[in-house]
């Protein structure tokens, strides 16, 4: 069993809440975890969007239930939560930053990055927890 090892403390800024949310993912073996940076638009919907996929509903609701949990902890206010009875794609919105959890088959369909193709992105390294720039 994977320990908890994302620090808690809260975080300053958008982008250290974005990171602190797609590491709490990636400890509930979340896939493909990517940070896109929208702060490049001119009214974009969040400054960030965290997207990972999961194998499967219970996955979904794990890490939405994380991350709610780990988020309290942190003394981030609560975000408003989508989609959490069907687990097929959770939307959890902390304002600035907005988190998608979503079944590999329904993020390939609707394919988001794509959407925002000229956003910044960050994948997040599952070894390091470590986010880099997307070739």
């Amino acid at each position: 069993m994977k320990k908890n090892t994302t620090k808690i403390s809260t975080p300053k800024d958008a982008k250290e809440l974005a990171k602190f949310v797609a590491k709490l993912a990636n400890e509930k073996i979340a896939g493909n975890i990517v940070v896109m940076d929208l702060t490049g638009y001119d009214t974009p919907p969040a400054d960030f969007f965290v997207i990972c996929s999961t194998d499967s509903d219970n996955q979904s609701q794990a890490i939405l239930d994380f991350v709610l949990r780990q988020s309290k902890s942190a003394g981030v206010d609560k975000p408003k939560v989508e989609g959490e009875s069907s687990g097929d794609w959770i939307l959890i919105d902390f304002f600035d930053v907005v988190m998608h959890v979503m079944l590999a088959p329904i993020r390939e369909y609707y394919n988001i990055e794509e959407l925002w193709k000229d956003a910044t992105f960050h994948l997040l390294n599952p070894e390091t927890g470590r986010l880099g720039k997307k070739k």
